[in-house]
């Protein structure tokens, strides 16, 4: 219990000093709040705004280079003495738990995961083996696990995120602790995962009466579980308050800019006369084959009898969750997976004329933008060289693709100044600009983007969705546009095809997906959403319309 009337957490004017040379002088400056037993404070702000480090920093757990300034940090009202982890440790996983963002980082990859849960027991008093078994179990029931005793004998690799996410959970929450952070721990789940993860972790922390402090760029999450909101930017707080005043009433340009960010719904236009056909799978299905042992194998359907048809100057949307067949599906138009059955057309030519690879010649015709920036560009190629590369594989003459690369930086709101960088000096959002002008090089008739923008900012993501959308309109290509979250496809998508364990499940106009799905599937990713629809009622979904973004720092 805590001492009465102390919160759970205090900070009082914690600063964080940057080495020398940084981009500015503190990680963290001046930040005080609190979390009282059974609250959820939510930590809002993009990657740099100092909320990971403030979670750091409450665990005496922050990277060396970077120094504590000044501040105190308390807990059930004693100060802690963050300068000695020796006197730390008994606090994290008992006292403290925290869960992080990415879990199979968290987890040992050669350690069964009960073992792992049974480990944190052991360390922190619990010696006997039967008790530890019992708890082991009662933890694996608590957050929902299927097949408990099958799961803890699994090794991480062998769980889905949202199952690995489920054991991080346990073992932050294995003695009980006081007080749970929360890390950005729903970022890189699926859409009906995030909601199953979130509904779990808020139901177990009010049972326990622990606070917590979570942490996220989010709005949409802040919506369905803070009771208080605080909004960081560049290493300090800029605005607090309770949920309710927060989303009515936001005090701070920086926080309506964030709330204005959240994707809205691409308006509805005129009916016109359809355009061409660029790209149209006909019933594809691919089987992958798993082995099972020496001379066995079993067969993993992945994607079944997919059709679909890409419109000149269109976007097109897939959407589903992870295992839906979405990324399967877009390898096989690309044949860089050899499909069971079923054709792909380009400009009305079957690919399957060519055999297993698709000519030069088509390949210009049709790129790719991946989900992850940081792992997209070769690290030690200066960025306009990787573009102009791009130009000169598709027979551009060194010079004009040179010339080419230049334009494409400047058109994709980066300076000419950048060609001669490489990919560390830039941050996520203008890597993926980069990636982008890439995909452009060779002058695309079609671009498949491929969770192009699940990985990024609020206010990241708004931009590269309206740069899309920018590019589209001068340029006319199509768009394949992958994700998981509908919401997003509304934002950018005429159409839609809705997957569901590697089938087709609804497709047709985004519109009548959004407002009148027919599958029960659709209507579950919709309900699973984040409770972002409700800004309507604090007149924040006029703030797109006035807002308008920088271009993530265009000058390097």
């Amino acid at each position: 219990m805590t001492q009465t009337g102390h919160p759970v957490l205090g900070l009082r004017d914690l600063s964080i000093a940057l080495p020398h040379g940084s981009d500015r002088d503190f990680a963290v400056q001046d930040i005080s709040l609190t979390v009282q037993a059974g609250e959820c404070v939510c930590l809002v702000g993009e990657s740099g705004s100092g909320k990971s480090i403030t979670g750091q920093a409450i665990m005496g757990m922050i990277p060396p280079a970077l120094t504590r300034h000044s501040g105190q940090v308390t807990f059930c009202g004693r100060a802690l003495d963050l300068d000695q982890p020796h006197a730390m440790q008994p606090l994290r996983g008992r006292e403290i738990g925290m869960i992080f963002q990415e879990p199979t980082a968290s987890l040992d990859p050669i350690m069964r995961v009960g073992a792992q849960i049974a480990e944190v027991l052991a360390v922190h008093g619990l010696r006997d083996r039967t008790q530890r078994r019992a708890r082991l179990r009662q933890l694996l029931d608590a957050v929902h696990l299927p097949d408990p005793d099958r799961i803890a004998q699994s090794y991480p690799h062998e769980l889905s995120g949202g199952q690995a996410q489920r054991i991080v959970i346990a073992m932050a929450l294995a003695h009980d602790p006081k007080l749970i952070i929360a890390d950005e721990p729903t970022t890189a789940l699926d859409v009906t995962t995030q909601a199953e993860i979130l509904r779990l972790l808020k139901g177990l922390q009010k049972a326990q009466g622990a606070g917590l402090l979570f942490i996220t760029h989010d709005l949409g999450v802040v919506a369905d579980i803070a009771d208080h909101v605080i909004v960081m930017q560049h290493g300090r707080i800029v605005e607090q308050g309770s949920r309710d005043a927060f989303f009515s009433n936001p005090q701070h340009p920086y926080s309506r800019k964030l709330l204005a960010a959240l994707p809205q719904r691409r308006p509805n236009t005129a009916p016109r006369p359809a355009p061409p056909v660029v790209l149209e799978a006909r019933d594809i299905s691919l089987t992958y084959r798993k082995h099972a042992g020496v001379l066995r194998h079993t067969l993993v359907p992945a994607v079944r009898d997919v059709s679909l048809q890409l419109r000149r100057g269109q976007t097109h949307g897939i959407v589903g969750e992870s295992g839906s067949g979405k990324s399967s599906f877009v390898r096989c138009l690309l044949h860089l997976e050899r499909f069971d059955s079923g054709s792909v057309h380009i400009d009305g030519q079957d690919t399957a004329q060519w055999g297993g690879t698709l000519p030069r010649s088509l390949r210009q015709r049709i790129q790719i933008v991946l989900q992850d920036p940081y792992t997209a560009l070769n690290p030690r190629q200066r960025i306009g060289d990787t573009i102009a590369e791009a130009a000169q594989i598709h027979g551009a003459s060194r010079d004009d693709a040179r010339a080419k690369a230049r334009d494409l930086l400047e058109l994709v709101g980066l300076t000419p100044a950048a060609y001669a960088r490489y990919p560390h000096e830039f941050s996520g959002g203008q890597r993926q600009r980069i990636c982008i002008a890439r995909a452009l090089a060779p002058e695309p008739e079609i671009l498949i983007a491929d969770e192009a923008v699940s990985a990024l900012d609020v206010s990241i993501q708004a931009q590269i969705l309206a740069l899309f959308r920018d590019l589209q309109d001068r340029l006319g290509f199509a768009i394949l546009f992958v994700t998981h979250d509908l919401r997003v496809a509304s934002a950018i998508c005429d159409d839609v095809t809705v997957m569901r364990a590697g089938r087709v499940v609804e497709q047709g106009p985004m519109a009548r997906i959004f407002d009148a799905p027919s599958a029960e599937y659709t209507r579950h990713l919709l309900e699973a959403m984040p409770d972002r629809g409700n800004f309507a009622l604090s007149g924040v979904s006029n703030m797109a319309a006035q807002a308008q973004f920088p271009t993530d720092g265009v000058t390097p």
